[in-house]
């Protein structure tokens, strides 16, 4: 399109609109295989806005896409129109009536966030999708979304009570519950908003008062027994109303709004049924099975005990889960390797009823021999449970290599009692194409998800998609399936409706598109006309993967644009603060999506897989995204598919910088440690300069630091410095100490240089815990280079560290340190920077570099500590985890060590990133959301702390942010502990 009309329509709204190269290819994608760059992204401030974009529309023939979180896996929101995202403008809750259980709110509300607020009401919105966390109501009702718990609660459209909507020719509506008398007088034109929606209700009677076509759609559509239906428009639904059939549910638009994917009409406000709050008390009883059809057959079994769920994980998830860091620790119940574990929820008003109602069902299930092992989770445990179930979409594409589990028939819905006939004709098609198949998801409502492994990049795996969609489109129907349960049609399913349902009613439902939309401006292309399956993918069939010449080796993940592929755009990293966890801090606070593990990821895929540029790295787009990610590594670990964009970025900074020049900031913030060790010789004028206001503001200036941020100051004399000092005055004055064993401190270069008195006091402390210290050798950790993307630097370094600490360090004598981003470098970036004859060496060094805490937390394990060394006085610590210890270790050690002295308690603030991120809070242009992200949860948290409550934070940047950010000082837990010495 002429990009001047672009232009003008820009300066026509109040929201925001672009049309640049970053913004479209952020939005060129969804959670599905498919790729089409749109022509704009706008993002509407009011309703006068999406009439703007509409009018804009139908005068140049364009078309507009509705997205909320685009977390779709059909390809919903993938088009070449514009892309109309209302995540970040239409999100509020506008009415609650808790007497007649309902809520009305904007589409861009998130669904977990909507109960949050309903919870004060006693009230629960039910449908619940394994996105909850960041899926919007909007998108909950263009898919007709539903989740484990639709055995109770159903899908989206059962809650949707009314809709308020602009129509294709800019006219606005509501679509509500009608009586017959209402139907009759709208066909009539009264009370319609104009000749459109008058249209649309003269159509509708006229299409499903036909005898003939009532009879095509009750014989031809999925089986009413089938809950989870999202196959074409749910014209079926509006026939079973009562003016087509007696003694139905009154007519009302919005059964067929749910699961019409945005094609329709623009919603702008959704009112829906609210129920009272779930049973109080919950249980899962995890049900192990040897085969899949063996828990099928006890799914069964147990639909007769009134479950609220009953979901499935197969093999594939659980192994896979064995190696993902987050989701390890959520797999405590699993006993063995079963083939399949079924959960299912039961609940009740007392942790009694729900143990007897899961007694009974082990009781059947052994009588019919169904299952080997039934552990009963309760408690804060079974969302440990239920994360591991969520897990498996992200989880299943972290395979190395080109072939992944693809959604392409994982979406089949058919009656609860042939699931299992169903299931073994599935697995035989696919013996077939020789392809095995993850199964997981809800089998309490007849559907599981199926991913079967295929290369779409080869034209052999292109043309498998297709065939295996065409084969099992075959056999849904056999059963009189829907080839949709909740995921929708969108691209991937959209060719194969006139299958589903017959010739007759297709025409049917594209007739309803025609009506409501005559211009086809709302969402082309999905459910009907829609392109062929298998075009318009993230990879072009016979795609060549290119390989590049990287500083790390990113061994693990075959290079580093299949590093970037694993994302497969789920979106969990478009949580917010108040869901908690660390991924993406920038994001919470700008919700915007090139902010986001996704929009970063796609942004290196494209360029390094599409560039015509010798350096594919060379690109400001990548740029465009990169700089606000503030490393934290949450999406290490909090990123199902465990993409490390903190990674990503590092090496792409080296490559940019190699087309582009260093900068004087980058330069000096990496040899931040050479820095110091020269202003180390005069610590007190270096002081004084960046303490003095003028001199300070200058040296700012000259950085690029920001004018409001406080700099760090050095100590009068180094770590190593008095270290030496002080093993001398030791060894004159008291000879040679008898010691539990020997602990080699990393005397990283923060510690060093600027938190010398933590340093010392970590080397009091474990003196008086019985330790025998020793600093060894070795080069600074590489840190601040790494951070930078000065990766040709850091490795030196850590081919260094490795080389001079690798016989040295062992279970025996372990190497601790102090500050988290260093001591974990080991665990982390230098197993894939050091070359790979360095590897072995790399990874038995790793095991034993440890963090301080972690030391100290195994050190009590083992019985070595005594707790009679400390106070006695009780005291309550506030505690702000490091990013990287949450990502690569935990803070349960840093509350294990905080809780030696007997009346210590810890309360982890629920803080994700503290915003500082080494030198990102120091950069004036990253000074403002710095800020930003200490506001969301950690700044307010400090402040409402009495005077006498200890803040705690083993960061040395997070520290300094809390400084800043709220005046209180706040102590390393070395500092805690050592004061709490008797």
């Amino acid at each position: 399109m002429n990009s001047e009309k672009l232009k003008q329509l820009s300066g026509q709204l109040e929201g925001e609109f672009y049309f640049d190269n970053t913004m479209r290819t952020l939005y060129a994608t969804d959670a599905s295989a498919y790729r089409e760059m749109p022509q704009a992204v706008a993002f509407p401030k009011s309703v006068a806005d999406i009439k703007k974009l509409i009018a804009f529309a139908r005068q140049e023939g364009t078309s507009l896409i509705p997205r909320t979180a685009g977390t779709s896996l059909a390809g919903q929101v993938v088009g070449n129109g514009i892309i109309v995202d209302v995540s970040r403008t239409f999100t509020q809750i506008l009415e609650v009536n808790p007497e007649e259980n309902w809520v009305r709110v904007q589409p861009g509300v998130i669904r977990d966030e909507l109960n949050l607020f309903l919870r004060q009401h006693g009230l629960y919105f039910g449908p619940e999708t394994s996105t909850a966390n960041r899926a919007m109501i909007g998108g909950m009702v263009g898919n007709n979304s539903c989740g484990s718990n639709s055995v109770v609660y159903g899908s989206t459209r059962e809650h949707t009570i009314s809709v308020k909507a602009i129509l294709s020719d800019g006219t606005e509506t509501e679509f509500g519950v009608l009586s017959q008398e209402e139907f009759e007088a709208k066909c009539r034109g009264e009370n319609t908003s104009g000749e459109l929606e008058t249209r649309i209700y003269q159509a509708t009677k006229a299409m499903l008062s036909h005898v003939p076509s009532q009879e095509n759609i009750r014989r031809e559509f999925p089986k009413p027994s089938i809950q989870r239906r999202n196959t074409g428009y749910a014209i079926d639904l509006l026939l079973e109303s009562e003016p087509f059939t007696a003694g139905t549910e009154p007519f009302n638009f919005c059964k067929l709004m749910a699961g019409s994917e945005g094609t329709l009409a623009f919603l702008t406000e959704i009112k829906l049924h609210v129920n009272p709050l779930p049973p109080k008390e919950t249980g899962l009883l995890c049900i192990h099975c040897n085969t899949i059809d063996e828990s099928l057959r006890a799914n069964l079994v147990a639909l007769r005990y009134n479950p609220s769920a009953s979901e499935l994980m197969d093999h594939y998830i659980l192994e896979c889960t064995k190696t993902n860091i987050e989701h390890s620790q959520n797999r405590f119940f699993v006993k063995g390797d079963p083939g399949a574990i079924l959960v299912v929820e039961l609940g009740a008003d007392t942790l009694e009823e729900v143990q007897e109602r899961a007694q009974a069902l082990v009781v059947d299930l052994e009588k019919n021999k169904l299952g080997y092992h039934y552990p009963l989770v309760t408690g804060p445990d079974t969302k440990k449970v239920w994360n591991l179930r969520k897990a498996g979409l992200g989880l299943l594409s972290n395979v190395p290599g080109d072939a992944k589990p693809v959604a392409v028939i994982e979406d089949t819905a058919v009656d609860v009692a042939d699931l299992p006939e169903f299931i073994r004709e599935f697995n035989l098609t696919l013996e077939q194409y020789n392809l095995y198949c993850v199964h997981y998801a809800h089998a309490g409502s007849g559907e599981l998800h199926l991913r079967p492994i295929i290369n779409l990049k080869t034209e052999e795996g292109n043309k498998l998609f297709r065939d295996i969609a065409t084969e099992i489109a075959h056999l849904v129907k056999k059963y009189r399936g829907s080839l949709s349960g909740e995921h929708g049609d969108g691209r991937l399913r959209g060719e194969f409706i006139p299958f589903m349902i017959g010739e007759d009613n297709y025409r049917l439902v594209e007739e309803v598109k025609r009506v409501w939309d005559p211009g086809n401006i709302f969402n082309p292309g999905k459910i009907v006309n829609t392109p062929s399956m298998n075009t318009f993918l993230r990879y072009d069939p016979g795609q060549e993967t290119p390989e590049f010449d990287t500083v790390f080796r990113f061994s693990q993940q075959g290079g580093v644009l299949r590093a970037a592929e694993l994302c497969n755009g789920s979106g969990d990293c478009r949580k917010t603060h108040l869901t908690g966890g660390t991924m993406c801090p920038s994001y919470m606070v700008t919700r915007n999506e090139k902010d986001t593990t996704r929009g970063r990821a796609n942004m290196m895929r494209e360029f390094l897989t599409r560039s015509d540029k010798d350096n594919r790295f060379d690109h400001e787009e990548i740029m465009d995204t990169m700089h606000t990610c503030l490393a934290c590594k949450g999406c290490k670990s909090e990123c199902p598919s465990n993409v490390d964009v903190a990674k990503l970025k590092s090496e792409f900074l080296q490559h940019y910088y190699d087309a582009n020049g260093v900068p004087f900031r980058t330069r000096m913030v990496g040899n931040f440690t050479k820095a110091n060790q020269l202003a180390a010789m005069a610590p007190g004028v270096y002081n004084f300069l960046f303490k003095n206001t003028t001199t300070a503001a200058i040296a700012k200036k000259m950085m690029g630091f920001a004018p409001k941020r406080t700099l760090p100051l050095l100590q009068e004399i180094t770590l190593r410095s008095w270290f030496k000092k002080h093993k001398q005055q030791a060894r004159s004055s008291n000879g040679q100490q008898k010691t539990k064993k020997k602990v080699y401190l990393f005397c990283d270069e923060f510690t060093n240089y600027n938190d010398t008195h933590i340093g010392k006091t970590a080397v009091l402390l474990l003196e008086r815990l019985g330790y025998e210290v020793e600093i060894p050798k070795h080069e600074e950790s590489g840190r601040t280079y790494m951070s930078k993307g000065l990766l040709r630097e850091a490795k030196k370094l850590a081919q260094k560290n490795v080389a001079m600490l690798k016989d040295l360090i062992s279970s025996d004598t372990p190497l601790v340190g102090i500050e988290p981003s260093c001591i974990l470098s080991f665990r982390d970036e230098y197993l894939d920077l050091v070359d790979a004859d360095q590897e072995e060496d790399a990874k038995s060094l790793s095991i034993h570099c440890l963090q301080f805490d972690e030391f100290i937390a195994r050190e009590i394990l083992s019985g070595n500590i005594d707790r009679n060394l400390f106070k006695d006085e009780a005291r309550l610590i506030k505690l702000h985890g490091h990013c990287h210890q949450k990502a690569l270790s935990s803070v349960l050690y840093t509350q294990q060590m905080l809780t030696l002295p007997p009346n210590y308690k810890v309360e982890n603030i629920p803080s994700g990133c503290c915003g500082m991120a080494g030198s990102f809070g120091y950069e004036a242009e990253h000074y403002d959301i710095s800020m930003q992200v200490g506001e969301l949860v950690l700044f307010p948290t400090v402040r409402q702390q009495p005077e006498e409550v200890i803040i705690a934070a083993p960061g040395t940047s997070c520290r300094h942010q809390i400084h800043d950010g709220t005046g209180r000082k706040a102590l390393h837990p070395i500092e805690v502990l050592y004061e709490a010495l008797r």
